[in-house]
């Protein structure tokens, strides 16, 4: 393959990327919440008590991000933040039950959205997507890390 090719394939994917976000965007309108904000909060239901630092790591973002975030989320009530037993200077952050529920809905437009991929691409090549995308993560990963020891 070509230099060109190289560029289209990362083009397609920045692409495809864009429209799977205006898509996920539409999806969560109704609960008034933003893709960040069903990230965020499916990250701290995952990771109950974690930091916001602990979660950046998680979500590949700064812990600036998730402050803002954060300060969003609480002031909705979804999220509350407490400090450690321990380190009288960290924060954890926890899902409230409020938070519990919207997330529900937000997984359930979620769903309602790897259905319309499914519808768009087909079950199997839906499949056959995910599988070379976690590929392409996992290899690009393993060549990033190599390339920092080098």
């Amino acid at each position: 393959m070509n230099d060109q090719g190289f560029n289209r394939i990362i083009w397609s994917a920045r692409r495809a990327g864009r429209a799977l976000d205006v898509a996920k965007e539409q999806q969560l309108r109704h609960l008034e919440m933003h893709a960040a904000h069903y990230s965020l909060l499916a990250a701290a239901s995952a990771h109950l008590g974690a930091t916001g630092a602990e979660l950046a790591r998680e979500l590949h973002v700064t812990p600036q991000n998730v402050a803002s975030l954060a300060n969003r989320l609480e002031q909705r009530g979804l999220i509350e933040r407490r400090p450690n037993a321990r380190h009288l200077n960290v924060v954890e952050i926890w899902i409230t039950d409020k938070g519990e529920e919207l997330l529900a809905e937000a997984d359930a437009a979620m769903i309602e959205l790897e259905r319309t991929i499914a519808r768009v691409l087909g079950v199997d090549e839906a499949e056959k997507l995910r599988k070379l995308l976690e590929e392409l993560a996992d290899g690009l990963e393993r060549e990033n890390r190599g390339s920092r020891t080098s």
